[in-house]
């Protein structure tokens, strides 16, 4: 690994550059051009913040937690996501309802409790199109209602986090008042937006798989690669996580047969073929297929080999 890398170091400064460029130039002239590029930006920066967690851009993470403190899309404290997203890592309990953070799989115990209601919203959140109008909204609304419960029973290091991400939340909002964009338009038409941007790429991540490796996509074509820093290329990331977004395409493109063999040929051509598909047909169930089916239900035991 290089000590500084710095095409990612660039790419954050230009995200924020061309953020506060449209905030303050192209808002007066061309609103809605603004609040569009606006998004990308914020959508891009939550891509940079997934980059930073896992060690880039340098080797020294307080640097990196600083280089991208300023949240674009409001919602999500970096340590509190850097927390969650590491377990979900764990690739062994990939998917699991209860113990991977990121998992949209639902307890079979968990699904039957919940409203008629919820339990139709869900399934449609499990379409391409419901994922990226209703995602956001319950993705954000299971998260900051799970943290509030963490924050009143002072669990380890969540007041610090919200602490931090509120004091680095203030001046992303008075730089939105000081370009005059009301707070309630930049979240609906540049948080929103960015989440459901991100929410294509996230939407088939993952899958129930026996073997681990199973659970991880490839998508292998897309112009938004360059948004998602090649996490289109999931499961090379999720077996190198060292590696940085620039080198995704090369390590996937040298041995491309080895990693569909490696992921059980959980491949797509691209998120159009994925669109055309699963636009409004549920790609997944809700509850998980085979695990956490019963509350007193023992944890499984891992399955298939841990990465390399």
């Amino acid at each position: 690994m290089r000590r500084i890398e710095w095409p990612t170091v660039a790419l954050i400064a230009g995200c924020y550059v061309v953020w506060t460029a449209c905030g303050l130039w192209l808002w007066p002239m061309a609103p809605v051009s603004a609040l569009c590029i606006m998004a990308l930006m914020a959508a891009l920066h939550s891509s940079l913040v997934h980059e930073n967690l896992h060690g880039h851009p340098t080797r020294n993470r307080h640097v990196n937690e600083a280089l991208v403190t300023l949240p674009l899309s409001l919602i999500y404290p970096y340590r509190r996501y850097q927390a969650t997203h590491l377990a979900h890592h764990h690739d062994a309990r990939l998917t699991d309802p209860l113990e991977d953070p990121e998992s949209w799989y639902k307890a079979r115990w968990q699904h039957d409790r919940m409203p008629r209601l919820l339990q139709s919203l869900l399934t449609v959140n499990n379409t391409l199109i419901g994922r990226m109008v209703l995602g956001p909204v319950l993705g954000a609304i299971g998260f900051v209602t799970s943290e509030m419960q963490l924050v009143r029973h002072n669990a380890r290091g969540v007041r610090r986090a919200w602490g931090l991400h509120l004091a680095s939340l203030a001046p992303v909002l008075a730089l939105i008042w000081a370009f005059g964009i009301p707070l309630w338009l930049y979240v609906l038409a540049v948080v929103w937006p960015a989440l459901a941007l991100i929410s294509i790429r996230t939407f088939a991540e993952h899958r129930w798989h026996d073997a681990p490796e199973g659970r991880t996509i490839i998508v292998e074509h897309s112009p938004l690669a360059w948004l998602f820093l090649n996490n289109n290329l999931h499961i090379v990331h999720h077996q190198i996580p060292a590696a940085p977004w620039y080198a995704l395409p090369r390590l996937y493109s040298e041995r491309p047969a080895r990693w569909q063999a490696l992921n059980h040929g959980y491949v797509y051509r691209n998120y159009w073929q994925m669109f055309r598909a699963h636009a409004l047909r549920p790609k997944e169930p809700v509850v998980h297929p085979v695990l956490q089916q019963h509350p007193a239900a023992p944890a499984p035991a891992p399955l298939g080999k841990q990465p390399a």
